[in-house]
């Protein structure tokens, strides 16, 4: 749709002058490659239980209590497991109209304070997935459908992919400070 853009242009190797960063910066870029593609073949999970579900309603008319929240079980992990990866990539919505307006100095500055009020909100995010799993799992909280899975499940993937998109937003917020000169 458009050519790249300024705060996107330095993303590879934006923390070579740290070590320590670079290898934690490698290391979270290889487990957000793991999850893309496990979250591709939730989603193509998610596909066929629904196409199963569809067809097996329409053409034999048989009750389905599972494939509904089987579905939507896959679609939530895979968004939530997933926001690392597309953070890492600066492909979360942003305003993009100040990137060409600014001078380069102002604009990094304003995605360092926006990657900052995003990690606060992320980690309030995060906490409260952390408690709302641990109470599912202490309280042994399942799903009022007939199926009954664990609510662990969903709020577990919540928590994790929050919490991956902190560490994530944490690494953009350190890269400039990290001796780095191209940022």
């Amino acid at each position: 749709m458009h050519g790249p853009l300024p705060d996107r242009n330095d993303l590879p190797n934006a923390a070579a002058g740290n070590t320590l960063v670079a290898v934690f910066e490698r290391g979270l870029a290889l487990c957000n490659n793991i999850i893309v593609v496990l979250a591709a073949l939730a989603l193509i999970a998610a596909c066929i239980v629904l196409t199963d579900s569809v067809l097996g309603r329409a053409l034999f008319q048989s009750p389905n209590y599972w494939q509904d929240e089987a579905a939507v079980f896959l679609l939530v992990g895979a968004t939530f497991m997933t926001s690392a990866y597309v953070q890492g990539q600066r492909g979360h919505i942003g305003i993009e109209a100040f990137v060409g307006l600014l001078p380069p100095m102002a604009n990094r500055i304003r995605l360092w304070l926006v990657d900052l009020a995003s990690l606060l909100f992320c980690s309030f995010f995060a906490w409260k997935s952390w408690t709302l799993t641990r109470d599912a799992w202490v309280d042994g909280q399942v799903s009022n459908s007939m199926w009954s899975p664990p609510l662990a499940i969903p709020y577990g993937l919540m928590a994790v992919g929050m919490t991956l998109l902190c560490v994530q937003i944490l690494l953009q917020i350190i890269i400039p400070f990290s001796g780095s000169a191209r940022r």
